[in-house]
């Protein structure tokens, strides 16, 4: 019988991307409050959902250096399961309930791109870098303090792809008050059989389900944001037009069941 949750699928099992849930993260992330064009987000949302008016085109770019574990030990392997991510969340709405929409996604390792398409987050390989916080005293060392600076990137096929800065002033005594909407994602896996090209074998309108989500330590300051166009990528469409504040923060989860929320989308 050959096993694994995700191709290649073999007797033992050992080689799959993705191991069988439940999956562990842990996370140091920065995050950036920006609004763009209205139009434009709406031209991301798929099927199901609809734009919110009264977020005037909110959205977040989210930088994030994570550890992964699963059932085995996984986190004693980062070579395997450390890795960086980045990506962008449009605010929108479903069926009345506030709602976060995810249309560009970067990670730098194979098994959270198969991860991530199976939950229907549109994964593409990057290059993703943040500052890290380290706790001996040091000029560099980004302590989580007043006049921190930190900053990150995001690059793909040697093209660099948005650029963020903040300094921290404060820290957020309630994360509810800034994070505190679910996230949705499109499972889509299309069909190369011939005629079938435009008619996806899947198409799924779906939620992130967390379980013991935990946002912690969570410090917010003056930011800056920069989305380049480049050959071959679209996420420029949304780029800032105003820029709220920075944060940085830390974030745990585990991961067991995901939420359909509409089928046949297209």
């Amino acid at each position: 019988m050959l096993k694994g949750f995700s191709v290649p699928l073999t007797p033992q099992g050992k080689s799959a991307l993705a191991t069988l849930p439940p999956w562990h993260y842990s996370s140091d992330c920065i995050a950036i409050e920006y609004w763009t064009d209205p139009a434009a987000i709406a031209a991301l949302l798929p099927p199901g959902l609809t734009p919110d008016r009264k977020s005037g085109g909110r959205a977040f770019f989210w930088f994030l250096d994570w550890q992964f574990t699963g059932s085995n030990d996984e986190l004693t392997d980062p070579a395997r399961y450390q890795y960086r991510e980045a990506f962008v969340l449009v605010e929108a709405d479903f069926d009345g309930m506030a709602v976060n929409y995810c249309p560009f996604i970067f990670v730098d390792n194979d098994a959270a791109l198969a991860r991530g398409w199976a939950q229907g987050f549109p994964k593409k390989l990057g290059s993703i870098y943040q500052t890290r916080s380290f706790s001996a005293p040091s000029p560099a060392a980004a302590p989580l303090a007043k006049g921190s600076r930190f900053g990150a990137s995001v690059a793909a096929h040697g093209e660099r792809l948005a650029t963020a800065r903040i300094q921290l002033e404060e820290k957020v005594a309630n994360p509810a008050t800034v994070f505190n909407r679910p996230t949705t994602m499109r499972r889509y896996f299309p069909q190369l059989t011939a005629g079938h090209h435009e008619k996806p074998a899947v198409d799924e309108l779906t939620l992130s389900v967390t379980d013991d989500l935990a946002i912690v330590d969570v410090w917010t300051g003056s930011a800056e944001l920069r989305i380049t166009e480049v050959p071959g990528e679209d996420m420029h469409f949304i780029a800032p037009l105003r820029i709220g504040r920075g944060y940085r923060l830390g974030m745990a989860y585990s991961v067991t069941d995901l939420r359909i929320l509409r089928t046949g989308a297209g």
